[in-house]
This record gives structure tokens, C-alpha cells and sequence, in this order.
């Protein structure tokens, strides 16, 4: 028996990609049906701004030409949660924004409340994700400290 592992006829990490992104699907779903956010869980979303399906005021796109992290905490309205993605309204700067994100685009969801946190890797860029500036919607993002529950997912394939 060799060392190597064969290629798999089942697209493995696209099922699971899916199955976690449905994670944020079903959280968000819940504080749609209840309209707030339960004691002091609050959500940081990170996307790839580019991806289909994605729609943000043009100033946002501009800002942030590749990759993009809100916070869904005190200032958040219209929140509609759907089978593909979700739209929300947000403040930047004191500008009202409506922003509408595919499940797809999602690459990061952190809920420091709790010390969870989802990681994905995006389908199409190789490269991984590129620095950039935070959408100053919210306080910054806080980092999860030693036993946080933390899912990282990465389907990376040996060649």
C-alpha cells in the first residue's frame, strides 16, 4: 500500500464547507425569527466582497476591494436571513448601508462572546485572504485566546 491518498470522487470539502456555512445560516436565522441577539453574543463576519452575489454601496467595494469584516452587534437592522445568504442594514461612519452576502462569500465567522469561531477557505482564491482594514461598523475584532472553540477548515491537496 503506497503512502499516497487517492483522489476522491465525492466532493468531500465542498459538503463540508456548505454544512458549516449553514452554521451561520441557522445563527442568523435565529436572531432573525427572535429580532435581537441573545445576552452578549455578537457576530464578526468576514467576505470576500468580489464574490457573486455580493452587494455593497460602491464606497464599501472601493474600501475594500477584496475582503471585508462586519460586526453584527448593537447597530444592525433589517436583517433577512434566506436559504443562500442574508442582507442587513449596517452603519459606516454614520451612513446607512444595506449589504447583502451569499453564504458563499463568507470566509470567517467569530462569535467572541463564546470563544467560537468558523473558518473557510475560499473556492477560488489560492492565494488565501490579503490583508485588509476593518469596516469600522463596530469595535475591532478580538482575538480568541488558548481554548476557544475554534473550526478551521482547510482542504488544501497534496500534489
Amino acid at each position: 500500500m503506497t503512502g499516497e491518498t487517492p483522489d476522491s470522487l465525492i466532493p468531500y470539502d465542498e459538503i463540508v464547507q456548505e454544512a458549516l456555512r449553514a452554521v451561520v445560516g441557522r445563527v442568523l436565522g435565529e436572531v432573525e425569527s427572535t429580532g435581537h441577539l441573545p445576552g452578549e453574543h455578537h457576530f464578526y463576519i468576514t467576505f470576500k466582497t468580489a464574490a457573486a452575489g455580493v452587494e455593497i454601496p460602491r464606497h464599501l467595494s472601493e474600501r475594500f476591494p477584496d475582503e471585508m469584516t462586519i460586526v453584527i452587534q448593537n447597530r444592525f437592522w433589517d436583517l433577512k436571513v434566506g436559504e443562500d445568504g442574508f442582507e442587513v442594514g449596517l452603519s459606516f461612519n454614520q451612513a446607512p448601508a444595506k449589504l447583502i452576502i451569499p453564504f458563499s462569500a463568507i470566509t470567517g465567522f467569530v462569535d467572541p462572546a463564546v470563544n467560537f469561531a468558523l473558518q473557510f477557505q475560499a473556492q477560488t482564491d489560492e492565494a488565501g485572504p490579503q490583508d485588509h482594514e476593518q469596516a469600522e461598523n463596530d469595535h475591532p475584532i478580538a482575538v480568541a485566546e488558548d481554548g476557544s472553540n475554534v473550526v478551521s477548515v482547510d482542504f488544501s491537496r497534496k500534489k
